[in-house]
């Protein structure tokens, strides 16, 4: 069972307990709070899949570069950094920095992607998705096919691919040469050079899926069941989120054997997917404050102060203090504790509310 699954029986759980529950206003008067305008939430999300699907192209475009000089140097790396430094070097910047703009896009969105069924199975296929020798039950849905004609079965989700490509941190997608990329005289973290076949192959397609999550987004109407159900799922997904940051680079340093989530911290990510989720909230707490004003504010106000929990620590790893891994267990407990807190409310009104939320 995967950790969001676990959160979500949880949170049925207590759904049903609260349907036993002396309703805290006449059902005349949730009938009369039911009405809610949820455009916004795709208005706000049509808006994020623009930045992912302009960013994966330049993406796209920067490995296509760094494809074309490969190939022109026959696949012979070492040849084609002797030849041609300073374009593979201009190529892998600009693929670096594309990537660090649609991660961060596709973020932003996806405490509504990875939380609404119909749109679900794109969270898997470009962030969350695992390895298919890894966690099969969780692995992505699709294998790598590269021009060569090499095949990577279920490689794991397309951004977590390209990091490890883009940085150097798993073998398979590299060239086996180093290369000194900022020309400041040494080999630093993420001065490698990508296998041009596999930077190449998992930027064409994660360009074909942002395009796809565009036109999925734009055929989607959504539902208050979608609202609540992204509501119950995603909030309480701290120590998922802080187990990942504790094994990252920011945590464990030179120690840690995570090949992806090296380059923006999780910390970030959070308040990220948290910025999608109040969007969500802002359209439905209408609804909530309908049943119960006192609780649509608490509610509010939890998740306010979880995005303030988390940020006070992301600004602490940004002044420059390092984590231990206790440190970061007690804190992924902490932010846990809150969410699930939040979450359990959420679950209470949709119960009473008789919307449902959906597995």
């Amino acid at each position: 069972m995967t950790v969001r699954k676990g959160i979500l029986l949880l949170m049925l759980f207590a759904m049903a307990l609260a349907a036993c529950a002396p309703s805290a206003v006449a059902p005349a008067a949730a009938e009369e709070s039911s009405a809610v305008n949820l455009a916004p939430i795709k208005d706000y999300l049509l808006g994020k899949t623009d930045e992912l699907e302009a960013a994966s192209g330049d993406l796209r475009a920067a490995a296509q570069a760094y494809y074309d000089l490969a190939e022109t140097a026959g696949f012979d790396y070492a040849a084609m950094w002797d030849a041609d430094a300073a374009p593979v070097s201009a190529a892998l910047q600009s693929a670096k920095d594309a990537w660090i703009v649609a991660a961060p896009a596709y973020e932003q969105m996806e405490g509504i992607v990875a939380g609404v069924p119909t749109l679900a199975d794109y969270d898997v296929i470009l962030d969350a998705g695992a390895a298919g020798d890894e966690d099969p039950e969780g692995a992505v849905p699709f294998d790598l096919e590269l021009p060569d004609g090499r095949v990577f079965p279920q490689p794991g989700n397309l951004f977590g691919v390209l990091e490890s490509a883009l940085w150097g941190t798993y073998d398979d997608y590299l060239s086996g040469v180093e290369a000194d990329l900022d020309g400041n005289g040494q080999i630093g973290f993420g001065e490698a050079l990508p296998d041009a076949n596999v930077l190449k192959a998992a930027a064409d397609l994660t360009y074909a899926y942002a395009v796809e999550l565009k036109e999925a987004s734009q055929a989607w109407t959504p539902s208050e069941s979608d609202a609540f159900t992204a509501l119950v799922v995603m909030v309480p997904t701290m120590s998922e989120y802080f187990e990942s940051w504790k094994n990252s680079r920011f945590v464990a340093g030179d120690d840690s054997t995570q090949r992806d989530f090296v380059v923006i911290s999780r910390l970030a990510d959070i308040q990220d997917i948290l910025t999608s989720l109040e969007v969500v909230y802002a359209e439905v707490k209408p609804l909530v404050a309908g049943y119960d004003t006192a609780q649509a504010d608490a509610i509010e106000q939890g998740m306010t102060d979880l995005k303030a929990f988390v940020a006070g620590v992301y600004a602490e790893e940004q002044s420059g203090k390092q984590f231990s891994a206790e440190e970061a267990d007690t804190l992924g407990q902490e932010a846990q504790d809150r969410a699930t807190a939040v979450a359990g409310q959420v679950a209470q009104v949709a119960a009473a509310l008789d919307i449902e939320i959906a597995e």
